[in-house]
């Protein structure tokens, strides 16, 4: 295995603002600058998420987005500008990304991965962001971090509203447990710009501490936001054992579950 790659002089001029007492270590940093993150979609969440996460020296960030610009994107996507309305969103969305940060490779997929293209993406990403509109995509990303125990934040938003969770798969309640059946979706929803950036901005936050190891991550919480009357709220999510994506299956006859924190591959003890 090859060891861990350090920072050059240069970097760490860079990044000297965040390192210190309160915020990130020297051992921190070089946590981040071999970290690979994995955002989908790339627009009115992702995008601010994607440019913290490369302002502040994640090694690798991989923005799948696909589609082209329309000019009602750009109350939202940062990543967007007016010249280039009508044409696709990837190739503008990676090069200002690539813009930010000489340090950072930024790698571009110019669609929503499938199934088997989700999998193998969560093989070799340490974090997963999730911030899809689409229920069906959202608990495609959740059911591939569950399978490959990757960490999951989730973000979504509606109106002046949002919400921010974190999925620690095989010890919290995966995004499933909080949506058993799946909602609704309506296509074209309000949304004021201003809540998609903080939302990205505090879910790069999340990922950043998770890959830093610092602080303490919402995992296991859900945090709503509703910066239309100016309230938050944070509530506990229970795991639950029946999910069809994290929990158990029922034991065979004769089989013993382990206990909790004993599990080995297969689930039971026969």
């Amino acid at each position: 295995m090859m060891p861990p790659s350090d920072l050059h002089d240069e970097e760490w001029t860079r990044y000297a603002r965040q390192i210190g007492a309160g915020v990130l270590t020297r051992d921190a940093q070089r946590r981040l600058k071999n970290a690979t993150v994995l955002v989908t979609r790339a627009g009115g969440i992702g995008g601010p998420a994607a440019q913290a996460l490369v302002m502040g020296g994640v090694g690798r960030v991989i923005v799948a987005h696909g589609g082209t610009l329309h000019s009602s994107d750009l109350n939202r996507q940062v990543l967007g500008r007016e010249s280039q309305v009508g044409q696709p969103r990837m190739p503008q969305f990676a090069e200002q990304l690539r813009a930010l940060n000489q340090y950072v490779t930024v790698e571009a997929i110019d669609h929503e991965p499938n199934d088997e293209e989700a999998e193998e993406l969560a093989a070799r990403t340490d974090v997963i962001l999730s911030c899809p509109p689409t229920f069906a995509e959202r608990l495609r990303l959740n059911r591939v971090a569950v399978a490959r125990r990757v960490p999951l934040v989730d973000a979504a938003q509606w109106g002046m509203t949002g919400t921010l969770s974190a999925v620690d798969p095989g010890r919290t309640a995966c995004l499933r447990c909080l949506y058993p059946d799946e909602p609704p979706f309506e296509a074209s929803f309000p949304v004021v710009g201003a809540i998609s950036a903080a939302l990205g901005c505090l879910a790069a936050l999340e990922e950043i501490k998770i890959l830093a190891q610092c602080g303490r991550p919402l995992f296991g919480r859900l945090w709503m936001i509703d910066s239309f009357g100016a309230r938050l709220s944070d509530v506990a999510l229970t795991l639950n054992p029946a999910c069809p994506c994290c929990g158990s299956p029922p034991a065979p006859a004769g089989c013993q579950r382990p206990a909790q924190g004993a599990r080995r591959p297969g689930g039971f003890r026969c």
